[in-house]
């Protein structure tokens, strides 16, 4: 269903207004734009594809309520608009069947987990929604964890995203709902193992014969497969959403831009029936391990170089942040010493992927904001980038060009300032930790944020380069000490 207005193309997936929602089949934790654009497309496209209408979407939003409110307004449709120069294409995406915010809806969330029809749970909410020790890897125990601990236990709603699957998972198991499949879209190392680990062990401190009996279900009961899910999704603006109404001539409050590339890589370890994804693009494969190192290390770990170093260096966006030749220059470093210590996933040609990753970022189209991928570097940086530190010391080639990311890093969240003094958007859970620590003491920070392994917060040659870099990023700005890698 395809219409063309002048230069640009809306087309309309599996329904268009006025025409039923699809049956609820899938759930959803974390409403945002990566997920609108990303999962649901796949899913909508499926739906399309195989014309099985048993595929909706329930969307579940853990915190705010305005997307809900959106989706509900418009009837479960809204826009995703592809960007790529000055070419722009609308697609109207109907996959979703309901929407709920979890702190008002816990009832109807609850009873949809329940449902027998709903086989499939997907999450977006963030590396930090896993609730686990950037270390260590295990659950916290922490007031938020303990308090969700407790709201399980007694048949209340749960605050956090891990604590609201593990409620509904419950819920599901009283209910004899049949076998579930949760699968993990955020990006994490294994991230289905690591999930059904986490969920493991918050089963596992539930009081009396409650954490045995679920702990037992989900074994028999539940898989958690891993995926790797790739696509370039700038925060929305009100040009967005201006241009949903342009061009679909309808008002659009959950509008959402993404450039035209998209890439879904699902373990295929299912409990039951799914969505035909792989019609809609998706490669179900035997072991995602390959594909989920390459984009983390070559595309996750470029991106936040270029969010960090284009921060710092006044640029406002990825796209002029790449244009910047120094900090190109200090990207092509970064990926010489990331190809040196990574496998090509079956079929890939890691140099080319490597270069494309970067004609993406250069999307002027996209508008993609330094500070909204510098956000949550804490929880990022160990998966992207001192996995590449830790390979290359290993093979006795220590890279220069990651150790100063995890500089550039610091400097971004203790300063808060580009080089030429404008205030930064510094939105990192390892703020609070560092509050009170002397920057000059490289090793004590490192270890408060909690982002590097003991092993190389204990190197004292290692926490010197850190230094070093923090130094000359402070005296000669991000573009002149990027410039050295080349």
């Amino acid at each position: 269903m395809a219409a063309r207005r002048g230069d640009v193309t809306v087309t309309a997936l599996s329904r268009v207004p006025g025409e039923p929602a699809p049956r609820p089949g899938v759930v959803h934790l974390g409403v945002g734009a990566f997920h609108r654009a990303h999962q649901a497309v796949y899913t909508d496209r499926a739906m399309a594809a195989t014309g099985d209408p048993r595929w909706g979407i329930v969307e579940v939003a853990p915190r705010s309520a305005d997307v809900v409110a959106a989706l509900r307004r418009q009837d479960g449709l809204y826009t995703v608009l592809e960007r790529s120069g000055g070419r722009v294409t609308a697609n109207v995406v109907g996959s979703v069947a309901e929407a709920w915010h979890a702190p008002s809806d816990w009832a109807a969330v609850a009873a949809r987990f329940a449902d027998p029809a709903v086989t499939v749970v997907t999450l977006t909410i963030t590396e930090k929604g896993y609730l686990a020790d950037p270390v260590t890897g295990a659950l916290l125990d922490d007031d938020a964890v303990r308090a969700d601990v407790a709201a399980v236990a007694a048949g209340e709603r749960p605050r956090t995203g891990l604590g609201l699957l593990v409620g509904g998972l419950r819920r599901r198991m009283a209910a004899g709902a049949g076998a579930v499949t949760v699968l993990s879209c955020d990006n994490l190392v294994g991230n289905g193992a690591r999930l059904g680990a986490l969920v493991g062990e918050f089963a596992a401190r539930l009081p009396g014969a409650l954490g045995p009996e679920l702990t037992a279900w989900l074994a028999a009961s539940a898989r958690f497969p891993s995926a790797m899910v790739d696509r370039i999704v700038p925060a929305s603006t009100p040009a967005d959403r201006a241009d949903a109404l342009r061009l679909t001539g309808a008002a659009d409050d959950a509008v959402v831009a993404a450039e035209p590339f998209t890439q879904w890589v699902i373990e295929d370890d299912f409990a039951g029936e799914r969505p035909a994804w792989e019609l809609a693009g998706a490669e179900l494969v035997a072991d995602v391990g390959p594909h989920e190192t390459a984009k983390l290390r070559v595309l996750n770990a470029a991106h936040s170089m270029i969010a960090y170093l284009g921060a710092l260096a006044g640029h406002e966006t990825i796209a002029a942040a790449v244009a910047d030749p120094p900090i190109r220059a200090a990207v092509a470093a970064l990926h010489r010493d990331v190809l040196a210590t990574i496998e090509a996933p079956p079929g890939w040609d890691l140099p080319s992927y490597a270069a494309s990753v970067l004609e993406r970022f250069a999307n002027p189209a996209l508008g993609h904001r330094c500070d909204q991928v510098a956000a949550d570097g804490s929880q990022k940086l160990p998966v992207r980038v001192l996995p590449t530190i830790l390979a290359a010391r290993a093979a006795g080639r220590p890279s220069a060009a990651a150790t100063l990311v995890v500089a550039a890093w610091l400097r971004f969240v203790l300063a808060g300032r580009s080089d030429d003094g404008r205030p930064l958007t510094v939105n990192d859970p390892a703020r609070d930790a560092l509050r009170g620590v002397l920057p000059s003491d490289v090793a004590r920070v490192l270890r408060a944020a909690a982002v590097a392994p003991e092993e190389l917060a204990a190197d004292a040659a290692w926490v010197a380069d850190v230094a070093r870099y923090l130094d000359e990023l402070a005296r000669h700005g991000a573009a002149a000490t990027a410039g050295e890698l080349s």
